[in-house]
């Protein structure tokens, strides 16, 4: 049976994919770099074992963040996968990113010749075999995400972090690849050796862009994010339309998780209408937005008063529909 038979989304399947891809490689690379003494061999290899672990603590926050809604956390747990998210990205660059550019510096201050190139070259290849791999696995998840949007703009835009995280690290790791690749290419070639430690340290700097970025969507969609404007005047149009509103007024979103929303809405219904028409409106309203926006999946109304005559109460404030 497949991953998606099963019930696994393709992101998580990517997260699985990146963390097998990274443990065949971190292996192969730390032998290499015991071997031939390449310290932007072993950057990498520091750099795949990180990935591992952060794949790990990706798959941590995916399941913490379906546990049910209990008495302490009355609208469940989306946040821990955003919070692990932002946790990845500190990882990243202090110890990806800071440990290669310290393993930089100590090798060009003390360069040494990395010994039996075909080793270094054979691993490089066999790295960049499996990181492709997992780097098609990532990339079909987040195409699959951001639909015909541009690349940043859907990293920008999405609120799963699975589906851009494995496709930065696998984009950051190839790069890395191609890095080493050439650090110690050039350095063998030009009796410069020195140039190991230089792709060790621009590894180390990529690591570190990765991270700023991830850590800065992270925070976003930790703090609270709402939908996308095309959507709020997507519901308000929905809600202004329907015969029991008389006027619709802010309407308040944030994402609970990566697909779930809450929404409050402020409305005035008409003055003429009873309290049971108030209740089928509510429910109206709610199958009517969920339909269109599945992602919404608590809704909340905030009626004004109803009638000025009082002929209506305004017992009706806070009306959910969730």
């Amino acid at each position: 049976m497949s991953a998606r038979g099963k019930g696994i989304s393709e992101s998580t399947f990517a997260i699985y994919a990146a963390i097998a891809g990274n443990v065949a490689i971190a292996v192969t690379k730390f032998v290499a770099a015991a071997i031939t003494g390449s310290s932007a061999m072993l950057s990498e290899a520091i750099h795949s074992l990180v990935d591992t672990g952060n794949g790990l603590l990706m798959l941590l926050g995916v399941r913490k963040s379906r546990k049910p809604p209990d008495s302490d956390h009355p609208f469940g747990h989306g946040h821990e996968l955003y919070f692990w998210t932002l946790i990845v990205g500190v990882l990243i660059f202090a110890v990806g990113g800071g440990m290669s550019v310290y393993q930089g510096i100590v090798h060009i201050l003390h360069p040494t010749s990395p010994d039996n190139l075909v080793w270094s070259y054979a691993v490089l290849g066999m790295a960049i075999v499996f990181e492709g791999t997992s780097w098609l696995f990532g990339l079909k998840a987040f195409n699959a995400e951001r639909g015909r949007k541009g690349v940043l703009q859907a990293i920008h835009d999405t609120k799963d972090p699975t589906s851009f995280t494995v496709l930065l690290e696998d984009s950051a790791a190839l790069l890395g690849l191609l890095f080493a690749f050439f650090g110690i290419f050039l350095g063998s070639q030009l009796g410069l050796a020195y140039l190991d430690g230089v792709a060790s340290m621009l590894i180390g700097l990529l690591l570190c862009g990765v991270a700023v970025l991830m850590v800065y969507e992270s925070k976003g969609l930790l703090i609270g994010e709402g939908l996308d404007r095309e959507s709020l005047k997507s519901i308000e149009a929905l809600v202004d339309a329907d015969q029991a509103v008389e006027r619709v007024g802010h309407l308040h979103t944030m994402y609970l998780g990566p697909h779930e929303v809450l929404l409050t809405i402020e409305v005035r219904f008409r003055g003429d209408i009873t309290s049971l028409d108030v209740r089928q409106a509510a429910r109206r309203l709610r199958e009517t937005i969920q339909s269109r926006h599945p992602d919404v999946s608590r809704i909340y109304f905030g009626a004004e008063a109803l009638s000025e005559e009082g002929d209506i109460s305004r017992g009706h404030d806070g009306v959910a529909a969730d």
